[in-house]
């Protein structure tokens, strides 16, 4: 199968399968992660098994480039819905958490502990920064009282997550 290099090339890139939504998705994801995202490329592919409709688009997103191809259905291959494979959004405050989570679950599904599956079925977690340090803080207690509050969540909360490390819960 031909598949297209983006013109930028880092040395790693995430490459996204969608059956016929590529282009939707980018556009979705440039609006959701905003300022310096954009669809850098795209480029209509001939004479591949996946018919007339397949291309590639490079897309930049919060800094990082993707590919995204509009593949088609491969018979006997189930190439979207798998959580095996997710892209973490690392959150600098609540709003920042609330702002990705609440565009990327519309028409998706919520999972557990900031873990999300977008309406293209790619999963997502939405974390804040706060979340390591308070898994691994210094005080035992603390990360277990942090950990057992993450496992309740849906979306997490940052406050809650601090008020359990610091043994404030109710």
């Amino acid at each position: 199968m031909l598949f297209l290099c983006i013109l930028i090339m880092e040395k790693i890139t995430p490459f996204i399968w969608f059956e016929d939504h590529a282009e939707e998705a980018a556009k979705f994801y440039v609006k959701v992660f905003g300022k310096g995202s954009r669809i850098v490329s795209s480029t209509k592919l001939k004479g591949t098994p996946s018919g007339p409709n397949t291309y590639t688009l490079s897309v930049k997103l919060g800094g990082k480039y993707f590919t995204f191809i509009n593949g088609g259905k491969i018979q006997g291959t189930r190439l979207s819905g798998s959580s095996a494979v997710s892209f973490v959004i690392n959150c600098k405050d609540q709003k920042e958490v609330d702002h990705f989570w609440n565009a990327l679950v519309r028409g998706g599904k919520p999972i557990q502990c900031g873990w999300l599956k977008d309406r293209y079925g790619v999963t997502w977690q939405v974390v804040p920064t706060a979340v390591p340090k308070l898994l691994g803080g210094t005080d035992p207690e603390g990360r277990a009282r942090a950990t057992k509050a993450m496992l309740k969540m849906i979306k997490l909360d940052i406050k809650k997550l601090h008020d359990a490390y610091y043994g404030r819960s109710k």
